[in-house]
C-alpha cells in the first residue's frame, strides 16, 4: 500500500483527485501529517508553485508528497493571468472577483483562446517527478453553470457544449486539466509500488 500526502487543503482538488486515484494508493491530507500552515506559492512560474510547496513538506515533514499548481493562460491577455490566477483581482482569493475581471480585461476582444494548465510534482523517495495536464478551450462572455470552482463557470472546452462548471465530477474529471496530470501521477505510482 502506498502512501502519499497531497500538498493541499483545497476540498475542491482533493475531491477531484480521490475521484481519480486507484485501490493501493492512499491518499494523505496536509491535516493528517500536521501540516497547518499555510503552504507559500510566490513563484513567478506555475511549475515553480509547484515545486515549492512539495518541496516544503518533503523537507519538513519527511514524507512523500506531491503538490499541483494550476494557471489559466488566455492568449488575448498574454498568458494571463497564468500564475496568479488563484489572486488574479487581489489577495483574497475570489473565484467571482477572479471571473468579473477576466471578463472585463476581455471586452471588445475577438479571441478567447484559452486554456488551463496544471503541473503536479511529485517527490517520491527523495526524487523529483513532474507531469503536466493541459486543456484547451475559450472563455465565454458569461458564466454558465454551478458546480465546480475557480474559473469553470466561463471556461468551455473544445469539443463540449458544457463549461467545466455544467459538468458532473464525472465528465469533468474526463477532460480537465488536473484530472489529465493526475492520471499521468496515478499511472507512475502504479508502476512504482
Amino acid at each position: 500500500m502506498l502512501k502519499v500526502t497531497i500538498a493541499t487543503n483545497n476540498r475542491h482538488k482533493l475531491e477531484e483527485i480521490q475521484a481519480i486515484l486507484k485501490d493501493g494508493i492512499v491518499l494523505k491530507t496536509l491535516k493528517d501529517i500536521g501540516c497547518l500552515e499555510e503552504l507559500a506559492e510566490d513563484r513567478d512560474t506555475i511549475e515553480g508553485n509547484s515545486f515549492q510547496k512539495a518541496d516544503y513538506v518533503y523537507r519538513h515533514y519527511h514524507v512523500d508528497c506531491f503538490a499541483d499548481d494550476t494557471g489559466l493562460e488566455v492568449e488575448a491577455l498574454n498568458g494571463a493571468p497564468g500564475v496568479i490566477s488563484a489572486m488574479y483581482a487581489g489577495p483574497q482569493r475570489s473565484a467571482n472577483d477572479n471571473i468579473n475581471l477576466l471578463l472585463k480585461n476581455l471586452e471588445g476582444k475577438s479571441n478567447r483562446r484559452a486554456c488551463f494548465r496544471t503541473i503536479i510534482t511529485l517527490i517520491l523517495k527523495g526524487e523529483v517527478h513532474t507531469f503536466e495536464g493541459i486543456v484547451n478551450g475559450s472563455i465565454l462572455t458569461t458564466r454558465r453553470g454551478n458546480d465546480g470552482f475557480g474559473y469553470d463557470p466561463v471556461f468551455l472546452p473544445d469539443n463540449s457544449s458544457k463549461t467545466l462548471a455544467e459538468m458532473s465530477m464525472e465528465e469533468k474529471n474526463q477532460v480537465s486539466h488536473r484530472a489529465d496530470a493526475v492520471r499521468k501521477l496515478v499511472n507512475f505510482l502504479n508502476i512504482r509500488r
